[in-house]
């Protein structure tokens, strides 16, 4: 079940989020994990403090090195930044269009700090949504592609179709943000069927990364062969427990423990 991931994203200094968050989750489910740098970033549990960004032909190089040679079973994308980088990944994955695709919209850090450009937004929109397997946005981000508020439960099932309509294969639509302490994602597939996770809410404070970690423990299961749904069935079940046994670093959000076995 070994599968080659490729997870493109920004590097996280504090090793919770981002291209730390991508190979360990990939690694603990024993996938191959493969990157395209896309950023710097000077970050730890109480924010982002400075982002370098990588240009995008850089970008297109670290991609084509290991497509050429170690190939690639599935691609997930993270904190892309700006249209440069948007349109440089989308052009190495068109060129794959039988490889599944998750396509996490990285859009803000979980302390508050913008992590791509207001003019790429449209550039994501109309470049990768078309291309991918898979979209996962939490809820602020959903706000940002649609242009429309999405604040409650009853909100979420309108929103995940229209997502889909823009482009997206399927979309699983994440509702932490919500109160409360049931948990639901949403998730509507290729031929408009809705369905929702449900979980009891991890009371802690200690979940940054889980975006990043979710979307490339999917494709994890999607680059070893998973059908969509058992993928993402699987990726939840392995976050809760990363969640459940979050170390307790830093002094603000700290990172889960990727390392958890779900086997047991």
């Amino acid at each position: 079940m070994r599968g080659r991931i490729l997870a493109i994203a920004g590097s996280d200094s504090g090793g919770g989020a981002g291209i730390q968050a991508d190979i360990k989750a990939i690694t603990a489910l024993d996938g191959f994990a493969m990157t395209a740098i896309t950023a710097l970033t000077a970050q730890d549990t109480c924010g982002v403090h400075g982002v370098l960004p990588v240009p995008p032909d850089f970008v297109t190089a670290q991609m084509r090195c290991v497509m050429d040679d170690i190939g690639v079973d599935a691609f997930k994308s993270g904190m892309l930044g700006h249209d440069g980088v948007i349109n440089a990944v989308a052009d190495m994955i068109a060129t794959r269009p039988d490889v599944p695709y998750v396509l996490d919209p990285v859009m803000v850090a979980k302390g508050g700090a913008s992590l791509l450009h207001a003019a790429a937004v449209s550039a994501l929109t109309t470049r990768l949504l078309p291309l991918a397997t898979l979209l996962t946005p939490n809820l602020p981000e959903a706000e940002v592609l649609l242009g429309r508020p999405v604040r409650a439960h009853g909100d979420m099932r309108r929103a995940a179709l229209d997502l889909r309509d823009m482009g997206a294969c399927a979309v699983l639509l994440k509702g932490g943000h919500l109160p409360g302490d049931e948990l639901v994602d949403v998730f509507v597939d290729s031929d408009g069927m809705v369905e929702s996770f449900t979980s009891t809410r991890v009371r802690t404070a200690h979940t940054h990364g889980t975006g990043c970690t979710l979307a490339s423990a999917i494709a994890a299961g999607l680059g070893q062969g998973m059908a969509l749904l058992a993928a993402i069935s699987r990726a939840r079940a392995y976050l809760y427990r990363a969640i459940m046994a979050a170390p307790g670093y830093g002094h603000g959000a700290g990172p889960v423990n990727h390392t958890v076995d779900i086997t047991t």
